[in-house]
């Protein structure tokens, strides 16, 4: 008998033979000195090790010694090879949803905006030939200093501040509130999602009024909370009485509002809102398009007197920033500590903070850009009214809701629009299905989106 010897390969892996035949393997076939690995799992690789150094140490030893290792090794082997064989089953009985909580298994995913590259890559254009005007961003860009202080960040190799607190000193001064009632988020999605998370246990329930803001729908679904819809009234005003009535039979956490809302640009006047905070629910009011709205100004300071309000901004519309992911909420003292505790330490990026705070350095720009989407959205107002099968709604957003009128389809002149490199905004949602929404542009925009729909 001839031992050739045992090579460890790496933890609980080892090649061997003895008289030319692999251990564990098909002793009819003869191999070559080096054998193909064989594993062995976990304890069976340290009990093997030590019976093949005996075989190396009894090289000129008895006969019967160095076979009755043998024998010990190929029974081993015999149990490694069913262990595996055991192993492999378990795995394939294993299935990566049964991890899951179970009712995000029904979970709807969220349909978000294709961004340039993608549009580009589908519709066969260059980005800078696309006039996008499906998602409210800003077209004029962000102030001159946001690309400045973002080439000369000075330590983006260091954690960022978890309290954004230079960020947060300049929103109080901008807003004129203290700024023990700020927090900043990784835009004003990331607020909503921590507000679900810290108020709602499973089963809880939500007051949405749609047609708005699908995030509430979306976050509530992933938090298993139940939503309790009141749809708006006609001219998509707030259901005041509709939202009494669902506070009283279901007993639900929060109720959002939206002012300007999305999609149509209507706001909520201070009766409606004083009514609803009335009600003994937390009422979360979404101000990401306020500083479009001329007929009513942002009620953030309101939170200084309700304990049952919440105000979200965002720097996505106003300063452009919809790429850098900066949202902020003014909360009440008593709630918004453990808002801190349960947020993620670091989840405003240093680039974030800068850019947003840089914005907040030329006021000047921002309310020129303002005013000029201001003066856009009247022209676009008045040239969609020209359109016979087109509806469009008074706005106070950077944005027209349309309802498309009879002998036309909203998808088709969706779809045809964005054939002709125009991106205009359509619902699958059946309250909405009828309707476009066009986000304000450049001048330049307008024009080609007038002419493009002129011709379908």
């Amino acid at each position: 008998m001839k031992y050739s010897g045992l090579r460890p390969l790496s933890d609980g892996i080892c090649s061997f033979c003895i008289d030319g035949r692999p251990l564990g393997g098909d002793s009819s076939k003869t191999v070559g000195p080096r054998i193909g690995a064989v594993e062995c799992p976990g304890v069976l690789h340290q009990l093997l090790m030590p019976l093949v150094t005996m075989l190396q140490t009894q090289r000129a030893g008895p006969l019967s010694a160095k076979q009755s290792v043998c024998r010990i090794i190929r029974e081993s082997m015999v149990v490694v090879r069913a262990a595996t064989e055991q192993a492999v089953q378990q795995q394939t009985s294993i299935s990566p949803t049964q991890f899951l909580r179970p009712h995000l298994l029904q979970l709807a995913p969220y349909t978000p905006i294709e961004p340039f590259e993608i549009l580009s890559a589908k519709y066969g254009r260059r980005p800078q030939d696309i006039v996008k005007l499906d998602a409210n961003e800003n077209p004029y860009g962000p102030p001159p200093e946001v690309r400045e202080a973002l080439a000369n960040m000075p330590f983006p190799h260091i954690y960022p501040d978890p309290e954004t607190r230079r960020l947060r000193k300049a929103l109080a001064e901008w807003n004129d509130i203290p700024m023990e009632h700020l927090l900043v988020g990784c835009g004003a999605d990331e607020l909503i999602d921590l507000l679900m998370r810290c108020t709602l246990d499973p089963g809880d329930s939500i007051v949405d009024c749609p047609p708005t803001f699908t995030m509430y729908c979306f976050d509530a679904d992933v938090n298993a909370a139940k939503v309790v819809t009141v749809p708006r009234l006609p001219g998509f005003r707030t259901d005041v009485q509709g939202v009494r009535r669902a506070v009283e039979q279901h007993s639900p956490k929060i109720v959002f509002l939206t002012s300007p809302n999305n999609p149509d640009g209507s706001v909520i006047n201070d009766t409606d809102l004083l009514q609803i905070l009335d009600l003994p629910v937390l009422v979360v009011l979404d101000e990401a398009y306020i500083e479009f709205a001329t007929d009513q100004p942002s009620r953030i300071k309101w939170v200084q007197q309700y304990n049952n309000l919440v105000v979200l901004r965002t720097f996505s519309k106003c300063a452009a920033l919809a790429g850098m992911r900066v949202g902020y909420g003014a909360f009440p003292l008593g709630m918004i500590e453990y808002l801190w505790r349960a947020k993620q330490p670091y989840n405003v990026s240093v680039a974030a903070e800068v850019a947003a705070c840089a914005a907040l350095t030329n006021k000047q720009y921002l309310e020129q850009v303002r005013d000029a989407l201001l003066s856009e959205r009247e022209r676009l107002f008045q040239q969609l009214q020209d359109i016979s099968w087109l509806k469009p709604y008074p706005s106070q957003a950077n944005f027209i809701l349309c309802k498309i009128l009879e002998g036309y389809d909203a998808k088709a002149v969706k779809d045809n629009l964005a054939k002709a490199g125009i991106m205009v905004r359509h619902y699958a949602k059946k309250e909405l299905s009828g309707y476009i929404r066009i986000s304000v542009g450049k001048p330049q925009q307008t024009d080609a989106l007038m002419t493009a729909i002129r011709t379908l």
